[in-house]
């Protein structure tokens, strides 16, 4: 049975620009659809379409069919008693679209109760049923939490919990997964497709992430320009596409999975030396009298170095340090313990006249260009500033960067607001690099744009890379990203460094359960093999910090021990152990053990 029908559906602006170009499919009861294409193809403009949320001033033609039942021209009011009730949608931010002043809960009872007519304790039941149909761990503990205290994977089955409230019978899912990381990714699309299974909902999935949509999706519409370029079974579509655009969108996203080649480390300058580094947060309680009740361990002795010409990939679930570490070394001031070492100065005794000439040398890119670059900035000011802050002559410099990062000349006028996700970030990229640094900072620089964009931006850097002699520390938690650009890996979990070593060493053979747990979460690029691996739990809380290994309670590995084993796990924390000379574990009972290693 044919529930949502769009036929011919086209989206102009009053400046004339044409979103929309006559879209038109259909989707049946209980199966998913996937909606891929570059940014600015359309994708979540067709969603706000259909849920009648485009700004004002949005001309829309064409014919959108819920149940047979005509949803274009229809009024704010009438399209409000639809919304939610049996049309319904995820977004991309749940912290955007949460209330921050409201528990969860009450936020779940009152989607409840808009649309049905129940006592605030029937609605409040129903609420704690749907936190546990999407898999809310602790779910009447969570329902008192607030966003901000809750996970982001957490914070997604809320508003999946909240969209399949009311049994919709169709399902607008605009990149539910996109900021997050390969293990809670893999089991928020878990938690929708049980949502989809107990509701009978039809699903469409906006993303740019292609394995999830292989996973997920039954059928793929590839949109380009506003249009629909191709559309077909998910196999047909991501395995062999047959338009010219599909298949340059289909190639960045399958060639990630190509094995990267094994590579002694050559003997070079070491650039950034990190050793035991410590970063605590007070944890209070109370609203009115604050007061003391622990800490949180952000990062908790992690330890790596990177040396000249090399990229390090810090990698891990949401939580586990990676941009605390980061953010740390960016600080170039004394650590709350430990040691770090930035071109062979101790930061910890660098006086402020010699930070201000050492950050010439170290530079970032940020994860969100859009946040970080001035609005009220043209990119030439953008990319002038380094310069300027340094006192260096800027000449023609501001033009040679945008080439370097591809850009043409004349989006040196242009405000950030008038650029795409991809060409800010490549703006961001002409900024760090202003100054010619020895060691860049990446914290997720592609993980919000698609996998063309991503491997054009990844492309480019690489060449930088070569070309420039840099060293990088790249923070990501794309895992197939990380196998084409990163000389060594280390997993980060719960503030450690539990595994280092040779990229191909870590993919090839991972020693680590937690590090095998996170390339099993990896989508396959065949739709028929794309079922993921989902790790039980979620990550731990970091300020509960148990005896013994920290991630034995979600180890696939520690159920097949022996008693002795398991209390060795139980009691005492792993240290790292030397596998080889390049590469280490920091756990009591590796996958591969260190003499296969040597």
């Amino acid at each position: 049975m044919t529930v949502l029908r769009v036929a011919d559906l086209a989206v102009g602006h009053a400046t004339g620009a044409h979103v929309l170009r006559g879209v038109s499919f259909s989707v049946e009861a209980g199966e998913a659809l996937g909606l891929v294409g570059e940014s600015g193809a359309g994708k979540t403009s067709l969603a706000l379409a259909l849920m009648g949320l485009l700004p004002e001033g949005a001309r829309v033609t064409g014919s959108v069919r819920l149940r047979g039942q005509e949803l274009l021209g229809r009024t704010d009011a009438e399209l409000s008693r639809v919304r939610g009730k049996d049309l319904a949608m995820v977004f991309q931010d749940p912290s955007s679209a949460l209330s921050p002043v409201h528990r969860v809960g009450d936020q779940i009872v009152e989607a409840v109760r808009i649309h049905s007519a129940v006592s605030r304790s029937a609605a409040r039941a129903r609420a704690l049923d749907l936190l546990e149909l999407v898999g809310m761990p602790e779910a009447a503990r969570r329902a008192r939490c607030y966003p901000h205290e809750l996970s982001g994977g957490m914070r997604q089955r809320v508003m999946i919990a909240m969209a399949v409230a009311h049994d919709p019978v169709a399902i607008l899912a605009d990149e539910p997964a996109s900021a997050l990381d390969m293990t809670v990714q893999a089991r928020v699309l878990d938690v929708l497709r049980v949502a989809r299974e107990a509701s009978g909902a039809a699903v469409v999935l906006i993303s740019h992430d292609l394995g999830a949509v292989a996973g997920f999706a039954d059928r793929v519409m590839v949109l380009h320009e506003g249009r629909v370029v191709e559309t077909g079974t998910a196999e047909h579509v991501l395995c062999r596409p047959q338009t010219p655009f599909a298949s340059r969108l289909v190639r960045p996203w399958t060639r990630a999975g190509d094995a990267p080649v094994p590579r002694a480390r050559p003997e070079r300058p070491v650039v950034l030396q990190v050793d035991g580094l410590v970063r605590r947060y007070p944890l209070s309680r109370g609203a009115l009298l604050r007061r003391r009740a622990g800490e949180v361990r952000a990062v908790d002795g992690a330890s790596f170095d990177v040396r000249e010409r090399e990229t390090l990939a810090l990698v891990g679930e949401s939580g586990s340090g990676k941009t605390t570490t980061l953010m740390e070394i960016l600080r170039l001031s004394r650590p709350q313990d430990g040691r770090v070492r930035v071109l062979g100065q101790d930061t910890a005794a660098l006086r402020a006249v010699h930070r201000k000439a050492l950050r010439r040398d170290v530079q970032v890119v940020f994860q969100d260009p859009y946040a970080s670059l001035n609005p009220r900035m043209r990119v030439a000011d953008i990319i002038a500033e380094p310069l300027l802050a340094h006192r260096t002559p800027i000449g023609g410099r501001v033009e040679e960067l945008l080439a370097t990062v591809g850009l043409e000349p004349g989006y040196a006028r242009r405000f950030p607001h008038a650029l795409s996700g991809g060409q800010r970030q490549r703006v961001a990229l002409a900024r760090a690099l202003a100054l010619e640094p020895r060691l860049l900072l990446l914290d997720e620089p592609v993980s919000a744009l698609d996998t063309a964009v991503q491997a054009s931006v990844m492309n480019v850097l690489a060449g930088l890379r070569a070309r420039l002699g840099m060293a990088c520390l790249f923070v990501t938690h794309d895992l197939p990203l990380v196998r084409g650009f990163a000389d060594r890996v280390a997993v980060m979990h719960r503030g450690r460094v539990v595994e280092i070593g040779p990229v191909a060493d870590m993919y090839g053979a991972p020693a680590h359960p937690y590090t095998r747990a996170l390339l099993d979460a990896v989508p396959s690029s065949r739709p028929d093999r794309a079922r993921r691996f989902l790790l039980d739990g979620d990550p731990s809380d970091p300020a509960a910090g148990p005896a013994g290994c920290r991630f034995r309670a979600r180890c696939p590995h520690y159920a097949t021990l022996t008693l002795d084993d398991r209390r060795l796990c139980e009691h005492h924390d792993p240290m790292p152990l030397a596998m080889a000379a390049d590469r280490s574990v920091a756990c009591h009972h590796p996958l591969v053990s260190a003499e296969s290693e040597r």
